[in-house]
Order: C-alpha cells, then sequence, then structure tokens
C-alpha cells in the first residue's frame, strides 16, 4: 500500500454514476459534488471504461461513485465496521505533504459514515497508518510504516478509544515498515513487512511477512516473497495470499524522480501459500504475474473464495476479480488513479465494494457480497 507515492500525484477520480437498483445496496449519490470523468495532475478528464466480466460479480450499469477526494496523496488501508463505517488512511510522504507553514503532515485515519454520507478524520497523527483490519471483538487493528511512522502495530478498542501495541519489534529489532494486514478466525494477525520510503534504517535481514498471536508473540513466517504488500487470509482460512511488489526501492525519499522512472519493477507476483492449522504455510505458488507491468496491491474476498485485487498496473489499473486457482473473472477500472486497496461493506452493503486509489475513496455497487470475519460473542461497538 505504502509505496512510490510519486506515481500517485494524480488529481482524484471524480466519476458519475446512474442508479442501479439492488437488494442490498443501490448507487444513490454520496456526499460531494462530482465532476464526471477522471482527471489527471495535467487536467484532462478519461472516464475509466465500465467494468466488465462474470454477471455473478459485474452489476450492468453499475459505475464507482465518488465517496471522498481530500487527500495529500495516496489513500489505502480501507476497512468497513459492524456498522457499516469505512475506515481508511491518507499515508502522507513528509517529502510531499506540508501545511501552509510547511510542516510535514503526520498521516490521517479517517471514518467515512455510510449513514450521514460524512467523512470525518478519525485520529491523526496516525503513525502513517497505512493498512487496517477489524478484528472480531470489532476492535481497529493498523498497520503504522515508516518515514517517522510507528513502525509498529497497534489494535484500538473501538469503545474507549485507547490502543496497544501489538508488534514494534522482532528479535530486538525494529520492523521495517508494517503494510498489509489481515486477521484469521482464531485470531491470529498476519502482517507485511516491506520498505518503500522513509529514513529510518532498515533493521530486519529481509522484507518479510510475520504472525502475532493472541498470546502477544510475533514469527517470521514467510521470507522468500521479495518485498510482500498486501495479505488476505482466504474465507476457508487454507490460503494465505501475498501481493510480492518489488520495486527494487528502499526509499523513494532520496532518489529523483527521473531516477525513480528508471527502475524498472523486479518482482510483481500474487503469491498463494497454504496455511496451516498452527499458523505456518507452506510451499508458494505463484497465482497472478504481472511482468513487466506494476502489479497487485491490497486484497479482498467475496464469501466465494474470489480475490479483488488492486492493481497498480498504470497501463490498465483497477480492481482485477480472480477465483481461487487465479482465473481472472472481473475487472473495475480506476482509470487514471492507481487503486491501493478495496474493501466490502457490511450490512445493507454487503456488496458494496470500497475502492482506495489515487487520493480518494470510491464505491461501486456489485453482485457479489464480501466476505469479513465473524463477530465474536464479545463483540464490539464503534462510538
Amino acid at each position: 500500500m505504502r509505496f512510490l507515492a510519486v506515481l500517485s500525484t494524480l488529481v482524484t477520480a471524480i466519476v458519475m454514476a446512474p442508479p442501479a437498483s439492488s437488494p442490498v445496496a443501490s448507487d444513490a449519490p454520496d456526499v460531494v459534488t462530482r465532476t464526471a470523468g477522471v482527471r489527471s495532475a495535467a487536467g484532462e478528464e478519461n472516464s475509466p471504461p465500465p467494468p466488465t466480466g462474470d454477471p455473478r460479480i459485474i452489476r450492468p450499469g453499475a459505475r464507482l461513485t465518488t465517496v471522498f477526494d481530500g487527500g495529500c496523496v495516496l489513500t489505502a488501508g480501507d476497512a468497513a465496521d459492524r456498522r457499516g463505517n469505512v475506515f481508511f488512511t491518507d499515508l502522507t510522504p513528509t517529502n510531499q505533504c506540508h501545511d501552509r507553514q510547511g510542516h510535514a503532515e503526520a498521516g490521517v485515519i479517517f471514518r467515512y459514515n455510510t449513514a450521514d454520507r460524512g467523512t470525518t478524520v478519525f485520529r491523526s497523527p496516525s503513525g502513517q497508518a497505512n493498512g487496517l483490519e477489524f478484528d472480531a471483538n470489532g476492535n481497529l487493528v493498523v498497520a503504522e510504516s515508516a518515514d517517522y511512522g510507528g513502525r509498529r502495530v497497534t489494535r484500538t478498542d473501538m469503545r474507549t478509544g485507547k490502543s496497544v501495541m501489538l508488534a514494534g519489534q522482532y528479535q530486538g529489532r525494529p520492523l521495517n515498515s508494517p503494510n498489509g494486514v489481515s486477521i484469521d478466525e482464531r485470531g491470529r494477525i498476519y502482517v507485511t513487512d516491506p520498505r518503500y520510503e522513509g529514513a529510518e534504517t532498515v533493521d530486519q535481514p529481509v522484507e518479510g511477512v510475520y504472525r502475532i498471536d493472541p498470546d502477544g508473540s510475533i514469527h517470521r513466517i514467510i521470507v522468500n516473497a521479495a518485498k510482500p504488500n498486501g495479505v488476505l487470509v482466504s474465507p476457508d482460512q487454507r490460503t494465505l495470499y501475498v501481493t510480492d511488489f518489488n520495486t527494487g526501492i528502499l526509499d523513494t525519499h532520496r532518489l529523483t524522480p527521473q531516477e525513480l522512472a528508471s527502475v524498472p519493477p523486479v518482482q510483481m507476483t500474487l503469491w498463494a501459500y497454504p496455511l496451516h492449522a498452527d499458523g505456518t504455510v507452506g510451499q508458494r505458488r505463484a497465482l497472478v504475474g504481472y511482468l513487466p507491468h506494476l502489479g497487485a496491491d491490497g486484497l479482498a474476498a467475496d464469501v466465494n473464495g474470489n480475490l479483488y485485487a488492486a492493481v497498480r498496473d498504470t497501463q490498465a489499473p483497477g480492481i482485477r476479480v480472480y477465483d481461487p486457482q487465479g482465473r481472472e473473472l472481473a475487472r473495475i477500472p480506476t482509470g487514471n488513479l492507481l487503486p491501493t486497496n478495496a474493501e466490502f461493506g457490511t450490512g445493507h452493503e454487503a456488496n458494496v465494494l470500497y475502492i482506495t486509489a489515487g487520493k480518494g475513496l470510491y464505491r461501486i455497487v456489485v453482485n457479489s457480497r464480501g466476505y469479513h470475519l465473524p463477530a465474536s460473542e464479545q463483540g464490539g461497538a464503534t462510538p
């Protein structure tokens, strides 16, 4: 999710959509005045092509609509709570996002309220929050990245607002830059730890994937993904999906735009790892390869186990839907905007897909319904 922010300095897309009937949710107007089409950094408009693919997923006539378009450079990590609120992060690279006095911004977690269709700041500074996920108790788990961020994983009790640190080190050394997060039905948390930018030292020998157990212990379970980014536990709990988004760069801040543009992508693969009952993984298999183009970032799943991958291919950016064998089922283009994540809504919006892309948050009604962790008996409430 956090990577090459220079590629995301496109002006937020605002896309009009005609209403579509739905037994669960409809494409009603959202919160802000919209402008037709996608507007690039140069100001021109370019409406995304319509979604295409399997009619069990793609709804005829459905289009992206704008929920929010006020981010700095790169929104990411959207996650829906049990009440239907959608939380998402605004990554604020310190070399690009400043206030009028020149102070670097310190990251934001936003909350979109589906009831009143308003977006408000949930928390700032955010520790440069990146990936978000709600656990079975309704608590918010946050991967805080580098670039003067927390470099840790935290959990916020949504009833009290208090947070605890779940992990910040491994073998006595700080994590690189926690990025993506997913939780299995046993309460174990899976976190990717690449590094894309930040002045901090790189203290881990690999950019790996870690598992945080309910007892507080942390385990490095994957070392053979070159730069793991997105992560997702499959609905059947048998597979751990990891997106490998290796740009060949450890810190975008220290390179010029010309240097950044000259570095070709190294590894762009969606991996599938067998997930064992003890939380370890087996031998990986390549589900989708993207080279020579840029690959996938964040992931979501529907109740049938299909994957919704935010693909940052500059020639065809958007959400690509795959079955568990890696066969492409559908595409939801995002125009000129590079997506970072996808997340299904909850409750009456179980068939609404929320997408972070560019500087904004977008939504589209689909025919599939999203998978979320079953709620525990303890539950959890959002204030």
